[in-house]
């Protein structure tokens, strides 16, 4: 299996939101981020909402199968990704 790509803790601290896919496996991680002050995100309050679905369909148009949030840190995405793959089929 290849290695599923997800983009690096300042893309979700920017409030970018990500999807991604791995064959008929879908997932759309969306961050949910605090401010600290005007310039700075407290990383420590923020956190990541991801859910995944299986289909051909985007996420406006499909059920999701099952959704977890993560704190943004290195570990809240390394458990992200670990919890992603366990899902693929």
């Amino acid at each position: 299996m290849a290695d599923l790509f997800l983009p690096t803790l300042h893309t979700f601290a920017m409030d970018n939101i990500f999807t991604g896919s791995m064959g008929l496996f879908r997932f759309r991680a969306a961050p949910n981020v605090v401010m600290r002050d005007a310039k700075e995100v407290d990383m420590e309050q923020s956190s990541i909402h991801v859910a995944y679905w299986h289909g051909p369909l985007c996420y406006e148009l499909s059920e999701m199968e099952e959704e977890a949030t993560f704190p943004m840190s290195e570990e809240g995405r390394s458990q992200m990704k670990a919890w992603l793959e366990a899902h693929i089929d």
